[in-house]
């Protein structure tokens, strides 16, 4: 094992996303050497960003799951389900991905490669609640459809209720140029979550992308979901929350926009709606745009 590459899809089975110890390795000696420290094959020596309790912390965590390790057999699952791992050095690497104060050391993924992913200038993020109202599915549909038909990549992440409506109907307003919609999991891609979006994920594959940075086999959790959202954000020019909660994940993807420096925008709702109190606390914290449709988010891409 003694390429990067071979070395980073180890690793996203070895480090949990966004390890900062992990990654402070990585930076410093290399993938592969940083593959061999974690693993107890080379001496691990604290240096000036990681101190000794922290790389003793790091290589306890670490240690139940070197057992597990085979990266070769990770790569050869994916590419039975006719994908691929890309990391850094690959042509189809994002490059927004490098604005993240802790990016994927690699992204796993399945569908169409072909043009890759687009910059964040050509892609918006759709999102919002699960348990979308009938409101905010209209919404989101109209919106997704009016950007696939300008040409802009729809980005979501899968799950049901705003997701689905914003991938939906970016494949129902294509126009044959691109990758209509791409979706971010937070778990391996050999499984498709939720389950009921299964073939969702396969007409998105299609022509764009299922994409998470954890390898085949990875089981989603709360903590993923969580990181997962940074890469909804880098990888989007602009976040629009159709609907959520006060407290919603949808807002967590939101914020990281913000941090980035992205646009983010949010759909006003109704005063009685619990599904729109997210997007107007985003309005009273200054951190959104309110937005109506495929327009207003063409506008500030661009």
């Amino acid at each position: 094992m003694n390429d990067d590459r071979t070395a980073r899809a180890a690793l996203t089975r070895l480090f949990e996303p966004g390890d900062t110890v992990g990654l402070a390795l990585v930076a410093k000696h290399g993938a592969y050497a940083a593959l061999r420290i974690a693993i107890g094959a080379r001496p691990a020596y604290p240096f000036a960003d990681v101190t000794a309790g922290e790389l003793a912390a790091a290589l306890d965590r670490w240690a139940p799951r070197i057992q597990g390790l085979d990266a070769n057999a990770d790569l050869a699952a994916i590419e039975r389900l006719g994908g691929g791992f890309l990391t850094p050095d690959d042509p189809q690497w994002p490059a927004a991905l490098s604005d993240l104060e802790a990016p994927p050391l690699g992204l796993w993924y399945r569908g169409n490669i072909t043009h890759g992913v687009p910059a964040p200038a050509q892609c918006a993020a759709v999102i919002g609640s699960r348990d979308s109202t009938a409101y905010g599915a209209s919404v989101a549909g109209e919106m997704a459809h009016g950007l696939a038909q300008r040409g802009i990549c729809v980005i979501a992440g899968l799950g049901y209720g705003i997701d689905a409506q914003a991938h939906r109907s970016a494949l129902a307003g294509h126009q044959g140029n691109g990758p209509a919609t791409i979706a971010v999991a937070a778990g391996g891609l050999d499984r498709d979550y939720p389950a009921g979006n299964a073939d969702l994920a396969a007409a998105i594959r299609e022509t764009g992308l299922t994409l998470s940075e954890l390898p085949p086999g990875s089981a989603p959790t709360r903590y993923w979901f969580l990181m997962r959202n940074r890469l909804i954000a880098a990888l989007a020019g602009v976040t629009v929350v159709v609907e959520a909660r006060w407290r919603s994940g949808a807002l967590n993807t939101a914020h990281h926009a913000e941090n980035l420096g992205r646009q983010v925008g949010a759909v006003p709702g109704s005063v009685y709606s619990a599904n729109s109190a997210g997007c107007h606390r985003l309005f009273k914290e200054g951190s959104a745009v309110l937005v109506t449709g495929a327009a207003d988010v063409a506008e500030l891409l661009a």
